[in-house]
């Protein structure tokens, strides 16, 4: 079931937090794209011919988990844990049936997985970039 902006009710699977936790999720984006930027930066300025450039990756894992959770609309932390919220900042609900708690639990895992293959993406264009122009 697709999900609006304006949706402020729990739907199992779908969407477990509202306007004010998905700001939340913007914010840790935004501070995990500028980690991101940082350390790219970091690393290329440094002495070290060879530099770890797949550190990249971690930084890139606090974006791409931000960025993720803000556009499903769905808490991978809640999702575990069979809450939601649709209030205030940190007033999380039980999930009371089983059954929405697997549906949770799978779009979970499944957040999850999208953000290390895009946390993965950026390491390897930031990687294979760092390779050809230094």
């Amino acid at each position: 079931m697709a999900t609006d902006a304006s949706n402020t009710q729990y739907v199992p699977g779908s969407c477990n937090i509202g306007k004010n936790e998905i700001r939340q999720r913007q914010v840790v984006a935004l501070i995990g794209a500028i980690l991101t930027l940082v350390a790219g930066a970091g690393l290329l300025s440094n002495e070290d011919p060879n530099p770890p450039r797949f550190f990249i990756f971690f930084p890139a894992l606090i974006f791409a988990i931000g960025f993720v959770q803000s556009r499903k609309k769905f808490c991978l932390a809640y999702g575990f844990a069979g809450t939601f919220n649709f209030g205030k900042l940190g007033k999380a609900s039980r999930v009371a049936s089983a059954a929405d708690r697997k549906a949770d639990r799978k779009t979970a895992i499944n957040i999850f997985l999208q953000s290390v293959a895009l946390a993965l993406g950026i390491t390897v264009v930031y990687t294979t970039l760092a390779i050809i122009f230094n």
